[in-house]
């Protein structure tokens, strides 16, 4: 097969941090639209306790999807968790950067893969 004959590479994604802050821009825009013509302005409306059962389910939906190996559901459901997630973070007025900041910090002291250890006694860890 010549240089020619293959295909075009794939366009380069956008990284995941764009696509996400795109999202979060996009929630906040809806923020003061009216509830009857938008589900986030609805969500908004409904307050953060109804948004984080919303976080809650999807995460549940994301974790059957992966027990039962259905990859299509998993990434379905993580969309979904990802929105949800987007909207309680405006709702507390969280900045994406701000997760990414706490991303950076806990990678400096323990790498990029591991999540922080959990305190004796459980709760979350000191800053």
């Amino acid at each position: 097969m010549t240089s020619s004959d293959q295909p075009p590479p794939a366009p380069a994604a956008a990284p995941a941090a764009d696509d996400l802050l795109r999202l979060y821009e996009a929630i906040l825009a809806r923020r003061g639209m009216n509830p009857a013509e938008s589900k986030t302005a609805r969500l908004f409306a409904a307050g953060p306790k109804k948004i984080a059962k919303k976080v809650g389910e999807e995460a549940v939906e994301v974790a059957l999807d992966a027990m039962n190996e259905d990859r299509q559901g998993v990434i379905n459901e993580s969309a979904d968790l990802l929105y949800n997630l987007s909207v309680l973070w405006a709702t507390l007025s969280i900045h994406p950067d701000d997760v990414f900041a706490e991303i950076r910090r806990r990678e400096a002291l323990y790498g990029i893969a591991e999540k922080l250890p959990k305190p004796p006694g459980g709760g979350s860890p000191g800053r």
